[in-house]
């Protein structure tokens, strides 16, 4: 995919972290979905919609985008706006009490919120497994450790974190945590190359939030973070 395509969707306004886009757009490209308009696709912990909005745009595939920080209503008036209403269902839900039919899901996508809820070992099986159908996809994107720091997470970015410092796990640790499953084929985990990128293209707004991250980034973010990439693959038990 060619980000150039959504640049008038990526604003303050819409971002809420390193732009979502550049991190979907590197797991698009190293993992193509190669999926039909009656295929369905959970994009989980969609934010705004701004990967929604993509996801719809890349696959033609029919996007269930769920969030629990901005509500079905705000995110459906976006994709009246932008024209997807009708391919991308807005609902508001937990993670941890989903609630689909069995098997409905081709693929999983979640950028840059998947460390929030599903940190635990067993998380994926648990509550996400059971509604992907065989054969399916997970492509994930999430700020992280980079693996030569595994495990001190706490000490390196509590000053820019706080108590959140717990979330951010390396590569290395995610497919520990991702873990395996009769029903899964492969896991892959990896440093993302698109980090500086997205961090660039965030850092330039003057969202406050973006304005707190700058006077940590040379110093923390820079240095010890990534963005951990992690493709699951199931098996065809069919």
């Amino acid at each position: 995919m060619d980000i150039c395509d959504y640049k008038a969707y990526i604003s303050a306004e819409t971002m809420m972290g390193p732009n979502s886009v550049r991190i979907l757009a590197e797991l698009l490209n190293k993992y193509p979905l190669h999926l039909t308009p009656n295929d369905m696709i959970l994009d989980l912990g969609c934010g705004t919609g701004l990967t929604s909005l993509v996801i719809a745009k890349e696959t033609g595939a029919k996007v269930c985008a769920d969030d629990l920080w901005v509500s079905a209503e705000e995110n459906g008036k976006r994709f009246m706006e932008w024209g997807v209403r009708e391919q991308i269902t807005p609902i508001c839900v937990d993670a941890n009490n989903l609630h689909f039919e069995k098997k409905q899901f081709h693929a999983l996508v979640s950028i840059d919120s998947y460390h929030y809820f599903a940190g635990s070992k067993g998380f994926f099986q648990e509550k996400i497994l059971p509604f992907m159908k065989d054969n399916g996809v997970a492509l994930i994107g999430i700020p992280g450790l980079k693996d030569e720091y595994t495990g001190r997470a706490k000490e390196l970015l509590s000053d820019w974190l706080g108590d959140d410092a717990y979330l951010f796990k390396s590569p290395k640790t995610w497919k520990e945590l991702i873990g395996d499953s009769d029903r899964i084929e492969s896991v892959t985990t990896w440093e993302m190359d698109c980090f500086s990128e997205a961090w660039d293209d965030w850092l330039a707004t003057n969202q406050k939030f973006a304005l707190g991250d700058r006077q940590y980034f040379a110093s923390i973010i820079k240095p010890y973070t990534c963005f951990v990439g992690i493709y699951i693959k199931l098996k065809n038990n069919g």
